[in-house]
């Protein structure tokens, strides 16, 4: 099995009971090892007062590919900090993409970085999460756990 099959795996595993997400509207668009794409389309139910998507809802978004990034590796891994900056608005109608990507991964604990951007191309969220794998859990048992050594 390769390492893109073990990411496919674990986020077929943890999308089956990640209801927020779906309620949101979210797609996984892509995963790989250390690095996930998820959309979501603003909906007039995502506007504040100022008819702007939440700060809120744009932060869910990259904290989703986050997730599905540092799972990537069949380890029960959980934030355990982010900070984000919200670098523009999006509107109704605005399609949302966050790439997520591994900084570093070492031990239990792992730095990612997570862009959203909007249809445009345009920087809407930049987000660095931090994250702590759990000893022992897999995702999906039976298959590789952790992050393949490298040579």
């Amino acid at each position: 099995m390769t390492p893109k099959d073990i990411a496919e795996a674990s986020r077929d595993a943890l999308w089956t009971d990640d209801h927020a997400s779906k309620a949101m509207g979210m797609q996984i668009l892509a995963v790989g090892p250390g690095s996930a794409t998820v959309t979501m389309t603003v909906r007039r139910d995502m506007l504040n007062g100022h008819a702007i998507c939440h700060g809120g809802l744009m932060t869910m978004l990259a904290d989703t590919a986050f997730a599905f990034a540092c799972n990537a590796y069949n380890e029960v891994s959980v934030a355990s900090g982010f900070d984000v900056n919200l670098v523009s608005g999006a509107r109704e109608g605005d399609v949302l993409t966050a790439v997520a990507h591994e900084v570093s991964k070492s031990g239990r604990t792992g730095v990612y970085d997570i862009n959203v951007h909007n249809q445009r191309g345009e920087a809407v969220v930049a987000f660095r999460g931090r994250s702590y794998t759990l000893k022992g859990q897999a995702l999906v048992e039976g298959l590789p756990v952790g992050k393949p050594k490298t040579a």
